[in-house]
């Protein structure tokens, strides 16, 4: 793990952990549990609660970037049976590793985190489901449950309150479609991992047909420390709408591939160089700035562009989840665009035409072209495929899928024509 931080700013979700502090002792000695004892020996309300996090301005560290407290706000707060809430650690997009260091490192902060959420939205019973290739930290997790149960954390009258939640982990399977939140519950509730229809949208009718709100492990990460330094000193480490620290996992062309806490709005130039620099001294390609699913952006664009949600989207591209791909000049792109189009092609579900037919499209054109069999009129045609999958899908896979290929032709197109004219690639220094 790897925990930076420029602007002289303390970080807050990997502050001071070296591995082997992860434990609950160790948590509460850095000011763990705090902010929950707080609001429950202070009688702090529900909205109450949900106002500090809507003014802290936090948004969904999972990709979508939703306000985290309007969120909260839509659970129904008179419902008289039961709700769920739900961690997102699904976490198995290419690029992104942030949530299993968290979880790794600093799992009470996520346990902690969702308690404070149940008792905002009155819920009693929680899940965490975490990714089904990732063993260690599911068991880490496990452990951490089982401390803050046996501290009284957990449980039933929190600290000896009237809250009382349930937490427990569920070991995923290893399928990505399982990220998109409806997949993940249709997984939690014992049947196959596919998307539903929207609407009915989780907060009214979720897990079990229940209330249920989903979050991402680094949102809920987020939530203690926005008790600890106070709403407005939380947003104000960010930018406007962009309040907090954000976790960037940087890997790639880079000297020092890793996670990187650092406030959301730093300069891109600023976080490729806490990461080193591109490797080798060479001249920096393109940026993947959230994630493989998120349109890429040439480097010189990048080099001006801030690492928060308005200013990535601004650039053409998304933050998404905060994986940060960065590719050197030595790079090929259609070959960056074949491995992308595969894994998509691979992890799509089946359940919607436009994406179980359209993927492989992507996928065997863009092989054709790599291997010297491309023809004019691919290019072309992998952009009207691209059309007709996105936006035509249950969930946000087939998006996934379309729009590196439509950015990739769009800022790298005579790389594309190069491989169909001359059969093999343009950047000879390819590796």
């Amino acid at each position: 793990m790897t925990s930076l931080h420029n602007r002289h700013i303390k970080p807050l979700i990997f502050a001071g952990l070296t591995g082997d502090n992860w434990g609950l002792e160790e948590y509460v000695k850095r000011g763990g549990y705090a902010s929950l004892k707080r609001i429950l020996s202070e009688g702090m309300t529900p909205d109450q609660v949900i106002a500090e996090v809507k003014a802290s301005t936090l948004r969904g560290r999972g990709g979508a970037g939703f306000p985290s407290g309007l969120k909260w706000s839509f659970m129904p707060k008179n419902f008289a049976g039961q709700k769920y809430l739900v961690c997102n650690s699904d976490e198995g997009e290419p690029g992104t590793f942030k949530d299993r260091d968290i979880l790794r490192y600093n799992p009470h902060s996520v346990i902690e985190g969702m308690t404070i959420a149940a008792y905002a939205m009155g819920v009693s019973v929680g899940y965490n489901y975490i990714h089904g290739e990732i063993f260690a930290e599911y068991d880490r997790f496990e452990e951490a449950l089982e401390q803050a149960r046996a501290a009284g954390f957990l449980g039933d009258n929190i600290l000896g309150s009237a809250h009382s939640f349930q937490l427990h982990a569920f070991h995923g399977f290893g399928a990505y479609i399982c990220g998109e939140e409806t997949a993940l519950l249709e997984s939690l509730e014992g049947k196959k991992g596919q998307p539903r229809f929207k609407p009915p949208f989780p907060a009214s009718y979720g897990l079990y047909g229940k209330p249920t709100t989903i979050n991402n492990t680094e949102t809920f990460a987020a939530v203690p420390f926005i008790f600890q330094v106070g709403a407005e000193a939380y947003a104000a480490l960010g930018k406007p709408n962009n309040g907090g620290t954000k976790i960037f996992s940087v890997s790639g062309d880079v000297e020092r591939p890793g996670n990187y806490e650092i406030p959301l709005g730093t300069p891109f130039a600023e976080l490729l160089k806490l990461a080193g620099g591109v490797r080798g001294g060479k001249k920096l390609k393109a940026v993947i700035p959230g994630g493989s699913s998120v349109p890429v952006v040439k480097g010189d664009l990048m080099m001006a562009t801030d690492m928060d949600y308005d200013s990535v989207a601004k650039a053409g591209s998304m933050l998404g989840s905060g994986a940060v791909i960065v590719m050197d000049e030595t790079r090929c792109m259609v070959k960056a665009l074949l491995r992308l189009s595969y894994f998509y092609f691979e992890e799509s579900c089946g359940q919607c035409t436009p994406c179980r037919e359209g993927t492989g499209w992507l996928y065997r054109m863009v092989h054709r072209i790599e291997n010297g069999q491309g023809r004019p009129e691919d290019i072309d045609m992998l952009n009207s495929v691209a059309d007709n999958i996105q936006g035509r899908t249950i969930c946000a896979l087939g998006d996934a899928a379309a729009m590196p290929v439509r950015a990739m032709i769009q800022q790298f197109r005579e790389e594309f024509v190069y491989h169909i004219e001359h059969k093999h690639c343009l950047v000879p220094a390819y590796i």
